[in-house]
């Protein structure tokens, strides 16, 4: 799977780089979110400004992201969501318990200001 990840002070930056979450790439998005979790990541800030379509599976990798940054006490923040994705966000309810912004940058600010409380 294409994604881009970018290490920063207070947060990890991952963007997905395929128009397509789904079933064929959404472990492989999965893995690397454990895998920047279990480097001691607590906030992940996940970037889906390039995708234009998510299915159910795309929706559990979400999730993980989610859980594993409740569970280290930090913050997860999804962006960047396309009009189709973001009809199967709300759809699902996921908009109620996920952290959502239009932006990365808006995420990044999101995160600064939750540091300097």
């Amino acid at each position: 799977m294409a994604f881009e990840i970018q290490k920063n002070r207070n947060h990890t930056l991952i963007k997905v780089k395929s128009d397509r979450l789904d079933t064929n790439n959404a472990p492989a998005l999965k893995s690397e979110l454990v895998l920047v979790n279990s480097r001691g990541e607590k906030n992940i800030v996940l970037d889906l400004s390039s995708c234009t379509y998510c299915d159910s599976s795309g929706l559990r990798s979400v999730l993980v992201a989610n859980r594993l940054c409740e569970d280290a006490i930090g913050t997860f923040i999804l962006c960047g969501l396309q009009p189709d994705v973001e009809t199967l966000v709300k759809i699902s309810m996921l908009d109620s318990i996920l952290l959502i912004t239009g932006t990365a940058e808006e995420a990044i600010e999101l995160l600064e200001k939750k540091d300097n409380l």
